[in-house]
């Protein structure tokens, strides 16, 4: 077993204010084939919140037979100065939030609520490792984004549509696989040899395939539990569903 530095310091959950806001698209994106980043404005984002690249918000609509709708997604980007919030939303599917996404028009409404807290994971670990399937991409795609030069970053990610393979840059090292299946993400990441160092470990998709990984990286690999973080973002047969399973 590698000997790491532990991390449950450095590892911070804060909670926010729990609000919600009354939002309006303002710009709806192509990103890859099948999903869109939607840009919603409101003056009420002047104090909206996210410090985790790996938060979640409700995002609320009314279904066509006039049900309120909840579903959970990854703020993607926010700019305070604009007043803006991006998210992005998967077309594929016949789900109600996908149907939602796919007519969506400028100058269409709807609900945001939370994010509830952040965990905070520092930038300044020696590595990352980011896996997940196509719902992971967003946040992925933030925490990238935010890791400096200094540190290594090394991203396993399930999309089987090869045009959905988006570019992924990033000031970090970066090393970067693509997959199509979950038996192929769990065998990439047992594979894997974790990197020498103070590490954290990130997963996030489909209930049973990060079960899966759970028990690779923190029973197979020994992976430190408070130096990982490991979420089910969706479950089969489950239209709304969202857990931490590294708890």
């Amino acid at each position: 077993m590698r000997s790491l530095p532990s991390s449950e310091r450095r590892v911070q959950r804060v909670r926010h204010e729990v609000r919600r806001r009354e939002v309006e698209v303002v710009e709806v994106e192509p990103v890859g084939a099948n999903f869109a980043a939607i840009t919603f404005a409101h003056p009420s984002l002047v104090d909206f919140v996210s410090e985790a690249f790996d938060d979640h918000l409700k995002f609320i609509f009314e279904s066509p037979a006039g049900e309120t709708v909840m579903r959970d997604y990854t703020p993607r980007r926010f700019d305070r100065a604009g007043r803006t919030l991006t998210i992005e939303f998967a077309l594929h599917g016949h789900g109600l939030a996908s149907d939602w996404a796919r007519q969506a028009a400028i100058g269409q409404r709807a609900t945001i609520g939370g994010p509830r807290g952040s965990m905070i994971v520092p930038a300044d670990y020696h590595w990352h490792l980011l896996a997940g399937d196509a719902t992971a991409l967003p946040a992925i795609h933030r925490r990238l984004e935010e890791l400096p030069a200094a540190t290594r970053a090394i991203v396993i990610a399930q999309v089987a549509d090869l045009a959905d393979r988006r570019a992924l840059a990033s000031a970090a090292r970066l090393e970067l696989r693509w997959v199509s299946t979950a038996d192929e993400l769990v065998e990439a990441v047992r594979e894997l040899v974790l990197p020498q160092g103070e590490g954290f470990a990130w997963c996030a998709g489909e209930a049973a395939t990060m079960a899966r990984l759970r028990e690779v990286l923190l029973v197979d690999k020994r992976h430190p539990r408070e130096a990982a973080r490991i979420a089910a973002y969706w479950k089969r047969g489950a239209s709304d569903f969202h857990e931490r399973l590294d708890a």
